[in-house]
């Protein structure tokens, strides 16, 4: 298993701004208010796709917004929404509060989805505000932001891909030539003592992930030497690609060391021998290779597909990248081995709370904070009379003058509200 991460900023769209403006038509040239709403913001929304296996894209572009809300028009028209953002993750990704960790969704399911940062809601325009005593209000409401945070993505990958194959035959080079992976590589077996994976990629989306495992064996299956730990990688990928030396250069049979490693898989999980394999005849630079490929060819070429490479000097490949992706596409999920009864956990977030006001004295002046205030600062048309008076009003109605008169203030008192300074008349 490996943990796959990445780190990104999500904003959802500003609601748009409700519209100030009035009925002119020809024979009311001072109709009443029409103003529209504005639209709501766009959401950024994770969606999972079973076609996706990594987090790959995620490391590239780290900020995504979704679209803004269109501002109210006149003649009571609505503004239009924005569009949401859908970003498609792999299934089984964990998404985390960066600031807090708190877990915010586990997505496991085909196509579920989970709103990360939500749009910001449309204002209202002045037709909205009219009363019987106010009835040309020449003010509207300011959109809403949309919600923004980082969040983390967390993607517990199991390969899709399994490199077997005896001790030293290439498996840890391979790997590192088609992968950005550094695995260690010297001549000696046992090299590799645990997983170590790596993302091919082939562009537009299309990557998966390769596993070279822990050398076999015999008498893996009984636990000899790193037996169940590297059988315990191999149960959960799609597909193996059975790696063999076919230089005989160490004195071995790549037929014989092709039904060991196959007998050893067999006598630990008869299931695990019916994944689907391509044999991968490496070391083909050498002079003596050809003998043991015409072996394999011979022995096995009707059962199986046989790939001629060379990890060492890259010949093969390329070619081997987009087999293997072909390949994969047609395998559907592969069927569990062992039955499992992993608990499936639910999460629950509360957003943080946006209806929030701070208010406290500094030195002489007085401070009010939040974005409610200032959300309303910006719906206010301080130049017109009712605009003005409704301000008073909501302050008044959130308690935030009574507030002001607990902390002390007086007639006079500057009062700063998200930059703004006003003088305190009660």
């Amino acid at each position: 298993m490996f943990i796959d991460v990445a780190k990104i900023y999500v904003k959802g769209g500003k609601g748009g701004d409700g519209a100030v403006a009035f009925r002119r038509e020809k024979y009311e040239p001072s109709g009443g208010p029409a103003g529209g709403d504005g639209g709501h913001g766009g959401s950024v929304i994770l969606k999972v796709d079973e076609g996706i296996k990594t987090l790959m894209d995620f490391r590239y572009k780290k900020h995504y917004k979704a679209e803004n809300g269109e501002n109210g028009k006149s003649k009571n028209q609505y503004g239009k929404k924005g569009k949401d953002l859908i970003l498609r993750v792999p299934p089984g990704t964990l998404v985390k509060d960066a600031d807090t960790e708190v877990i915010l969704a586990d997505l496991t399911e085909k196509e579920q989805e989970f709103i990360v940062a939500k749009g910001g809601r449309g204002g209202k325009g002045n037709s909205k505000f009219a009363t019987a005593t106010r009835q040309a209000p020449r003010f509207a409401e300011a959109g809403e932001k949309g919600e923004e945070r980082w969040i983390i993505l967390e993607l517990k990958l199991l390969a899709d891909v399994g490199l077997v194959g005896f001790p030293n035959v290439g498996k840890s080079t391979l790997l590192s030539s088609v992968t950005s992976a550094k695995p260690k590589i010297a001549n000696y077996h046992f090299t590799t003592l645990k997983p170590n994976l790596g993302v091919v990629e082939l562009g537009d989306g299309q990557s998966y992930v390769i596993a070279d495992i822990p050398g076999l064996i015999e008498g893996a299956h009984a636990g000899v030497g790193l037996g169940h730990e590297f059988l315990r990688h191999v149960e959960r990928t799609r597909l193996l690609l059975h790696v063999i030396d076919v230089s005989g250069i160490e004195g071995r049979d790549p037929v014989e060391d092709f039904h060991k490693i196959n007998e050893e898989i067999k006598q630990y999980n008869s299931k695990l021998a019916e994944r689907p394999q391509i044999i991968v005849a490496n070391k083909m630079d050498l002079p003596t290779s050809q003998e043991g490929l015409n072996k394999l060819k011979e022995e096995l070429g009707n059962e199986y597909e046989i790939h001629e490479i060379s990890a060492a000097t890259g010949k093969g490949l390329d070619e081997l990248k987009y087999i293997v992706w072909n390949k994969l596409d047609e395998l559907g999920e592969p069927e569990p081995l062992i039955e499992e009864s992993e608990e499936i956990k639910v999460y629950e977030h509360k957003n943080k709370d946006r209806q929030e006001v701070i208010i406290r004295k500094e030195g002489d002046k007085f401070i009010v904070e939040g974005y409610p205030i200032e959300k309303l600062i910006n719906s206010t048309n301080f130049e017109d009379l009712d605009s003005f008076r409704y301000f008073q009003k909501v302050i008044r109605k959130r308690g935030i003058v009574e507030e002001l008169k607990k902390l002390g203030v007086q007639d006079g008192d500057i009062v700063n509200m998200c930059g703004f300074e006003f003088e305190f008349l009660d």
